[in-house]
């Protein structure tokens, strides 16, 4: 069976996702993903003009992946929470969503910085609309996939009584 120009789209951006979310940006070739879905490499840019354009689909299947959990899910904050950590434990995902805010906070990529904000501002968007969910329980359901009260308790870290802690004008106390 023959696919349509949109389905051997679709499977490039696939293809694409699960190399970067394992390689990164800079570790996976057009090459590599061009043998995944069983193409020629000069294939892939007839659909995306460069690698970028190619990482910025990926990344924005991530976001739409996620969107749609969050979208699917009961409106509450549990419900929202389970969603997100159902999703995150799929490696690929939580790998892409790595590959993302590394390349986002490389030099010279403020767009695609701002591309990847843009994502966690509509997810959060999404979440607030659709649970009532405060900014506090937004925070923990986005940090822990969970409402605070069944967030598991985190002990801070003190520091050992060893290390001197200087005071005011520099000097150690």
């Amino acid at each position: 069976m023959r696919l349509s120009a949109g389905e051997r789209r679709e499977a490039v951006v696939r293809a694409a996702f699960v190399e970067f979310a394992g390689r990164g940006y800079h570790g996976t070739s057009t090459e590599a993903i061009a043998r995944r879905v069983g193409v020629s490499q000069p294939y892939l840019f007839r659909f995306f003009p460069t690698k970028h354009a190619l990482f910025e689909a990926a990344t924005d299947r991530c976001f739409q992946r996620l969107a749609q959990a969050l979208g699917e899910a009961p409106a509450t904050v549990e419900g929202m929470g389970r969603a997100y950590a159902e999703l995150r434990a799929d490696r690929h995902v939580t790998l892409m969503l790595l590959q993302a805010a590394a390349t986002a906070a490389s030099p010279g990529q403020d767009a695609f910085a701002a591309r990847v904000r843009r994502g966690w501002l509509d997810l959060w968007d999404l979440a607030g609309e659709r649970t009532g969910a405060s900014p506090a329980d937004l925070a923990a359901l986005f940090a822990h996939g969970l409402p605070p009260a069944a967030a598991p308790h985190r002990t801070p870290i003190a520091a050992p009584a060893s290390i001197p802690v200087p005071a005011a004008g520099g000097q150690s106390r």
